[in-house]
């Protein structure tokens, strides 16, 4: 549906975008995830018509759009503040984009309702635009974008004005939204967590250049650089030195945790000597008595945080460098563990991964 194409843009010297390359799918929902400034939200910008390329080319269902204006696109954009029109009533603000269409009273009101009804606002079409909470706001947003019918709907960090609980409700109805309607969504955010809930693949941006793109479980549990590890989470970057390379495994050496043969990321471009391994948290886990794992080192509690249902622990072992840190589930005693407890820790070989340290395109 979206084909972009070696694009760069620049700001005077500033280069918001280096060489951007990706296609996305028809009716999938894709998400551009990066920190503030890496360029996400130019080329969404781009996507829309309101940035043009320096160089480069974006095509949207197999026409090339580059440089044309955002109103002959077939593309819809939801943004960050909503612009609802204060003025108008729910309908009206949904039923704005179709008066150039020229549809007739009949059909304009019954696609506004129809796409009010996509969006569960179907009795609240003469409420007054003051009158809506955060989430109805978003709500009507979404249905003015819809109404038009367009190819692909962009979004603009729609959800960062709401408060977590309500955020959270609107992640669901968004997935369930887009399922329902089955056209292209790309989102941008900056949330780890919300583009790991909706997106069926994710485009991890720094500085303006791709870092990754993967299914949210791949670019989690196999992130390829050690930046893309770090965003999208809490991971423990392990020191450690390659001993044995093969085609497709390397052997490192990692402290306490010994000798490991871990499978060779695509492309993997760290010369033999010093090398990262990533684990995260949760892949850490205590050793009960009872419990016995044959991957298992010891280790003592240095900070003890409880979140309700887990607890996080940072413990030191010997043999690593620095604190480790786990998650552990409630119910079985971490949330009773004082610190300076001497505990036993099992961990998988299979979930550490090896991590580039520079950051390169997908």
């Amino acid at each position: 549906m979206i084909e972009i194409r070696n694009v760069n843009k620049t700001f005077g010297t500033y280069q918001a975008l280096a060489d951007i390359s990706l296609d996305v799918h028809a009716g999938e929902f894709f998400s551009l995830l990066g920190p503030s400034g890496c360029g996400k939200t130019t080329l969404l910008r781009s996507i829309a018509g309101f940035e043009h390329p320096t160089s480069g080319s974006i095509a949207i269902d197999g026409r090339d759009v580059t440089g044309v204006p955002p109103n002959l696109r077939p593309v819809n954009m939801v943004f960050q503040n909503y612009a609802i029109f204060p003025h108008l009533d729910v309908f009206d603000n949904v039923a704005y984009g179709l008066k150039k269409l020229r549809l007739g009273a009949d059909e304009e009101k019954r696609r506004v309702n129809a796409a009010l009804e996509q969006v569960r606002l179907g009795p609240l079409g003469r409420r007054k635009a003051h009158e809506l909470s955060g989430g109805q706001r978003q709500r009507v947003a979404l249905a003015r974008a819809l109404v038009l019918r367009p190819k692909v709907l962009l979004l603009d960090e729609p959800l960062s004005a709401l408060d977590k609980k309500l955020r959270e409700e609107m992640q669901v109805e968004l997935r369930q939204l887009q399922q329902a309607v089955g056209i292209t969504f790309v989102l941008v955010t900056h949330d780890q967590y919300e583009a790991l809930a909706l997106s069926d693949r994710i485009a991890v941006m720094f500085g303006g250049r791709i870092a990754q793109i993967a299914t949210p479980k791949e670019i989690y549990q196999r992130p390829l650089t050690r930046a893309v590890a770090t965003f999208l989470g809490g991971v423990n970057c392990l020191a450690a030195e390659i001993v044995a390379d093969e085609p497709a495994h390397l052997t490192v050496a990692s402290g306490a945790f010994g000798r490991l043969r871990l499978a060779k990321p695509d492309g993997f471009r760290t010369p033999a000597g010093p090398a990262t391994i990533g684990l995260r948290p949760e892949r850490l886990r205590i050793l009960w008595p009872g419990e016995d794992s044959p991957h298992a080192l010891t280790a003592t509690v240095v900070s003890r945080v409880y979140y309700g249902e887990v607890t996080h622990l940072e413990v030191t072992a010997a043999g690593v460098p620095g604190a480790l840190t786990l998650i552990e589930k409630n119910g079985l005693g971490a949330d009773d563990l004082p610190v300076g407890a001497d505990i036993r820790l099992g961990y998988d070989p299979g979930a550490m991964v090896l991590l580039s340290d520079e950051p390169r395109p997908a």
